[in-house]
């Protein structure tokens, strides 16, 4: 399928691994132009000559914490018009609700809430301008089923998604929209850490904590980045402009409800 990107800017944020790479590959071979984003320098600029290698498509890196404010700008002037933003964040790392210190919480609602919301501030202005424009945010499973350990993630992604629930009405009629990703257990470098937390409070160790993860998901597999990567660029694609204000669970099969 065509997805209509040819020629679009798309910034994907926390992208030089896991699922933030997966959605740049996918955007990236749809035509996209790409600005990248990641912490660390080198491994952000062996994962844009990668992208580039195998995509040939025009891959730009910006390196730094997402929620520095210097960061955003950078990401903005690099993109000149961005047509599409994928907000992404790495989590708090597991841990009892007892634990979090008022720092943790902030940090944990900056980077999860309230970064993603001030990247939408500055990118949705020329999307209505431009009536073109795709706003994804991954988010959590979580979000629609908390777990324990994952209560700072839940709430700044539940805060995040009520935020923006509003803002996807307000702009959809300039074909701009607003959605949510939320990824289950994924074969990324986050899953270590989860299935660390796991083990820990269930007294048991890491390979019980991994196959008892795998049993629980009815597909009996963890997520491939890849196919988050694809259901990502379906939400930017021209065909998707029906689509707002929506949260689309990508998990196996793991969360038992129906709504």
């Amino acid at each position: 399928m065509d997805l209509g990107l040819s020629g679009k800017t798309a910034i994907i944020c926390a992208s030089s691994q896991g699922l933030g790479r997966a959605c740049a590959e996918e955007l990236a071979r749809a035509g996209c132009r790409i600005v990248l984003n990641g912490r660390e320098p080198e491994p952000l600029a062996q994962t844009a000559a990668a992208i580039s290698a195998e995509t040939g498509a025009t891959v730009a890196t910006v390196a730094g914490d997402i929620g520095d404010p210097a960061v955003q700008a950078a990401l903005i002037e690099t993109a000149g018009t961005p047509d599409i933003l994928v907000n992404n964040n790495g989590g708090p790392p597991p841990r009892g609700f007892r634990d979090v210190d008022a720092a943790a919480l902030h940090a944990g609602l900056d980077a999860n809430m309230v970064t993603p919301i001030r990247l939408v501030q500055q990118v949705i202005d020329g999307m209505i301008e431009r009536r073109f424009g795709r706003i994804v945010c991954i988010t959590s499973g979580s979000v629609k089923s908390p777990a324990s350990g994952l209560d700072l993630s839940s709430g700044a992604r539940i805060g995040l998604t009520g935020f923006l629930a509003g803002v996807a009405r307000e702009v959809a009629g300039a074909n701009v929209t607003i959605n949510f990703l939320l990824p289950g257990l994924f074969a990324t470098r986050r899953l270590p850490g989860v299935m660390s937390f796991a083990a820990k409070s269930q007294g048991i160790d890491m390979e019980t904590a991994e196959a008892r993860g795998r049993e629980r998901i009815p597909a009996k597999r963890f997520g491939d980045p890849a196919e988050f990567g694809a259901a990502c660029a379906f939400l930017c694609s021209a065909q998707a402009g029906f689509i707002t204000g929506q949260s689309l669970l990508i998990d196996g099969g793991a969360y038992p409800g129906v709504l």
